[in-house]
């Protein structure tokens, strides 16, 4: 099978970033593992993981078993809320190459702004202390609202690369969109196939674009990510689908087709509110 390749956005710190990557929540240890090495040989060179999913010793062993060198690939990964403070991301980003087995990640996310313990801007600063160290190539948020993300620009100076949202044709984030653009920040969309039971999969519009142009109703959604501009991380376990959904970048949407998805939002409503929920 070919192997396909994901084109790359250059982020705000100089470093390249492929636009599609491999999702890896929810999936233990063993199945990350078969499914990092399969996407790894299938072309993936984003592997996105977390603290909180468990399953970095799993990206770790399967970034290892596929037999690639590690500066080919960009590697994400996020901490939780107990590591919201100047000095304690460090310790956080330390205890997740612990768990990965590596010397580095490429780039590294707060997971959760968590407003209710008021320690994200703490944390984005030793972020940018990392950055600054030479430690990371990147740095960014996850979750992060515009007033959150206004907060950390302001207070610390340095603006995020990245900031990864929940994103599908149901939930848009058209405001969060328009200020990561205005700010040069990227987004990148988690969950953007729908999550579990993908009702997103089974609308009219996405089903009969699909037929018309011969794809499969993920690849046409992940095809309207990459149209947008968008990183985005579908995650699979399914060998076939992971070779799937890499295979978008030989077609595109027009103009058309890509407003009739768009037009399927549902509105901000839809998205976890990280005002009320983070870990």
């Amino acid at each position: 099978m070919t192997i396909a390749a994901a084109p790359t956005v250059r982020l705000l710190h100089g470093a390249d970033m492929p636009q599609l990557g491999l999702g890896t929540s929810p999936m233990g240890n063993a199945q990350t593992e078969r499914a990092v090495a399969t996407a790894i040989e299938a072309g993936y060179r984003l592997i996105d993981t977390a603290e909180a999913y468990g399953n970095e010793l799993g990206v770790g062993r399967g970034i290892r078993a596929s037999g690639i060198a590690r500066e080919e690939l960009f590697i994400t990964t996020k901490f939780d809320r107990h590591w919201h403070g100047r000095d304690l991301a460090a310790q956080g980003y330390q205890a997740g190459l612990d768990r990965l087995g590596l010397d580095y990640a490429d780039l590294l996310l707060i997971h959760w702004p968590n407003p209710q313990l008021d320690r994200y801007v703490q944390a984005f600063q030793g972020l940018a202390d990392l950055l600054d160290a030479g430690r990371l190539k990147a740095i960014g948020t996850s979750n992060f609202k515009p007033a959150h993300l206004d907060r950390i620009i302001t207070e610390t100076g340095v603006v995020p690369d990245v900031n990864q949202i929940q994103l599908s044709p149901a939930v848009t984030r058209d405001q969060s969109r328009a200020y990561h653009h205005k700010h040069g920040i990227v987004t990148e969309s988690w969950s953007p196939l729908g999550g579990q039971g993908a009702a997103v999969l089974n609308q009219p519009v996405i089903i009969d674009i699909a037929k018309e142009i011969g794809r499969t109703p993920a690849q046409v959604i992940l095809r309207w990510n990459i149209e947008l501009g968008l990183v985005t991380i579908p995650k699979s376990s399914n060998p076939q689908r992971i070779h799937e959904n890499i295979n978008i970048f030989d077609f595109t949407l027009t103009p058309q087709q890509t407003a009739a998805i768009t037009a399927l939002d549902h509105g901000e409503s839809t998205a976890v509110d990280s005002d009320k929920f983070g870990h």
